[in-house]
């Protein structure tokens, strides 16, 4: 039914949240502020022994840190008693002393209808799962014995068999008393062209009935007995229930199973989602005989930030993959994303299960990549890039991909590591043949995950990465100390790419909880207060005064200013050393040699100088706005002559 304009929000503005969880939860006291309506609890929605779920009275809202459930009043109804939108709104009405308002006789007339509907799916459900156990199904059940599907596996899964016949469902029902335009309505039947009684619309096929998120039977897929079928997988026309690209297939096991920490998969089919939950992966859906549409995408991000795509390793498993990139590009968000397991040549999840064990396929997720890989490969899979046409050409292709993501951080991260990967595939090759290789050739390779590193060079080598960690920690500890600063910094720490992986991810998890009342505790919840001890009690760490000195929002404001310039110059000059190494490769003599050591020796003070002194020192500005102190200053001179020299300057003086 329709509400009139301004019911929800009276409704909301009249009910406490906090009332409401409150029967369901125990409030944590250490945590909780009664006073300000600022209560935490172990979470309803998944099984936990700290208090992650948080509750803003004054916002209407919760949210769980463990889960990510979320919602208002209403949804939290409908979430713990298993009611529809419209039951909750009832529930908190008379609770809150609010008539409802009469029923439209139209929409009510449409909910009785779809409630009829879904009694009459679960009429055919139980139909056939009998004809699965009844004589009729005795082929059925040998192919699933073959298949390893055990008994209880059918019975989890409500695995039925409809025989040959072409009205065997349909007597079945209408002898039941169902009418027919129920049957008709529900997709089970279609009307006859020869002006005869409608016909199954399953028939001769192994049926797996087809759930919403909460668990009603919405439609069926079936597969087809017949090796000769046209169509070896048939699903449920589209009806009043039942819209297939708005629809997953074990959409609400799958999510229970990842709310509780498991991964979300997302596979090819029904048998491979039925193999995966049986083997332990219990968060495994499947779209449902289509390519993976855009609600779908959204469906899968609210139950998991970064589901795995795990399609077989096949060239129609690649190209699905790749559709799927293409789809999600444009609509990725902060937190949002996809990885991509490729499966073994010629074998699907249930194949692999079946050769190797749930182990393989463990190994298999594990090693899955994310996007911007999987988009790299594709560019440059069977090609040759052995003139400069072709590889700006390639260029030009990721530029206009990279464009079609509209979150501008992430638009930048992805510039950065197509450029990584671009480096690694046309950097020089040195060694016994010298030189630039031009015929370089693309191939899949299920690379790892693009990692942070600095080029190889005399002085990139010196460059002090020991310093630079302790720089990034330095970051970290002084904005976990003062979270106040953290929207002010945000975009510079997220932009701090961290040599050091364990300070890349405290950086991560620091910025997931930066908005909530207590990032620090959050985060120790997160990770466990050990590493956040580990992090404060490093010695460069422990002696920096903005860390001292929690609260001095001055000194901690200046410190973060001056570390990020910090690490930003000496990024910006290693790659001016890449840059120049590349130019001297062809020029270099005994006098450049000469100074590309003194500057290393120059590089290598100047960073060390810099920490024990905690900023003292004489200091210069340099070219980006941060302190260079004349060390810096030294070995910076040093390169950029040996760069003017390469380019048709004067030679490099000696001393």
């Amino acid at each position: 039914m329709s509400l009139p304009p301004g019911f929800l929000d009276e409704l909301r503005s009249r009910t406490s949240i906090v009332d409401v969880v409150g029967r369901k939860v125990m409030w944590d006291p250490r945590k909780s502020n009664q006073g300000k309506g600022d209560m935490w609890s172990p979470c309803p929605f998944h099984h936990e022994k700290t208090a992650s779920f948080h509750v803003d009275d004054r916002k209407g809202y919760y949210y769980c840190f463990g889960c990510q459930a979320k919602g208002d009043a209403i949804k939290f109804v409908t979430e713990t008693e298993n009611v529809g939108f419209m039951e909750a709104v009832e529930i908190l009405a008379e609770e809150a002393g609010m008539t409802m308002p009469k029923r439209d006789p139209q929409a009510q007339q449409k909910a009785d209808r779809r409630t009829q509907l879904t009694e009459v799916m679960e009429m055919a459900v139980q139909h056939f799962r009998l004809m699965l156990n009844a004589g009729a199904g005795a082929e059925a059940r040998a192919y699933l014995d073959k298949r390893g599907m055990a008994q209880e596996t059918r019975d989890r899964f409500d695995i039925g068999f409809a025989p040959e016949g072409w009205q065997g469902l349909w007597d079945a029902l209408t002898g039941k008393g169902v009418a027919p335009d129920l049957i008709l309505g529900a997709g089970l039947a279609k009307p006859s062209n020869k002006g005869g009684k409608p016909y199954d619309t399953f028939r001769n096929r192994i049926m797996f009935p087809i759930r919403d998120a909460r668990g009603k039977c919405i439609a069926f897929g079936g597969r087809a007995m017949d090796p000769n079928d046209n169509a070896k997988y048939l699903n449920s026309p589209e009806t009043e229930l039942f819209d297939k690209g708005r629809s997953l297939y074990n959409h609400a096991p799958a999510r229970e199973a990842a709310g509780k920490g498991q991964p979300l998969i997302v596979a090819e089919g029904y048998m491979d989602v039925i193999a995966l939950c049986e083997a332990g992966f219990g968060a495994s859906v499947a779209p449902l005989g289509t390519a993976v549409t855009e609600n779908q995408l959204q469906l899968l991000w609210r139950i998991s930030d970064e589901p795995i795509i795990a399609l077989d390793g096949d060239k129609a498993g690649l190209r699905a993959a790749m559709r799927v990139v293409d789809l999600a590009l444009p609509l990725l968000e902060a937190g949002k994303s996809l990885r991509f397991a490729i499966m073994p040549e010629g074998q699907d999840p249930d194949d692999l299960i079946k050769a190797k064990g749930a182990g393989a396929v463990q190994k298999v997720l594990d090693a899955a990549m994310p996007m911007v890989n999987l988009l790299w490969q594709r560019e440059i899979e069977g090609k040759v890039f052995d003139s400069p046409e072709r590889r700006a050409a390639l260029d030009k292709l990721l530029k206009q991909k990279i464009k079609l993501i509209q979150d501008p951080s992430i638009r930048s991260h992805y510039g950065e590591a197509i450029k990584e990967l671009r480096y690694q595939l046309f950097r020089p090759q040195r060694g016994g043949g010298g030189g630039f290789s031009g015929r370089r050739r693309g191939k899949w390779n299920a690379q790892p995950a693009v990692q942070v590193h600095t080029k190889s060079s005399m002085l990139a080598a010196s460059e002090g990465p020991v310093e630079m960690r302790v720089r990034e920690a330095v970051v970290l500890a002084v904005a976990l100390v003062n979270p106040e600063l953290l929207d002010d910094f945000e975009y510079e720490i997220e932009s701090m790419e961290c040599l050091d992986q364990d300070n890349a991810y405290l950086r991560d998890v620091l910025l997931r909880y930066a908005n909530t009342p207590d990032p620090r505790s959050n985060v120790e919840m997160a990770l466990g207060p050990e590493m956040v001890e580990n992090l404060l009690r490093q010695p460069h760490v422990a002696i920096t005064p903005a860390v001292r000195k929690p609260g001095d929002l001055a000194l901690a404001r200046m410190t973060l200013t001056e570390e990020l310039a910090k690490l930003k110059t000496v990024r910006g000059l290693n790659e001016e050393i890449a840059e120049a190494e590349e130019d001297l490769m062809s020029v270099a003599d005994e006098a450049m040699t000469w100074r590309l050591g003194q500057a290393a020796e120059a590089r290598n003070k100047a960073m060390q100088t810099g920490l024990d002194d905690e900023g003292g020192g004489e200091f210069a500005i340099g070219d980006n706005g941060a302190p260079i102190d004349k060390d810096e200053r030294a070995a910076l001179d040093a390169l950029r002559d040996m760069i003017d020299f390469t380019r048709g300057g004067r030679p490099p003086r000696r001393g």
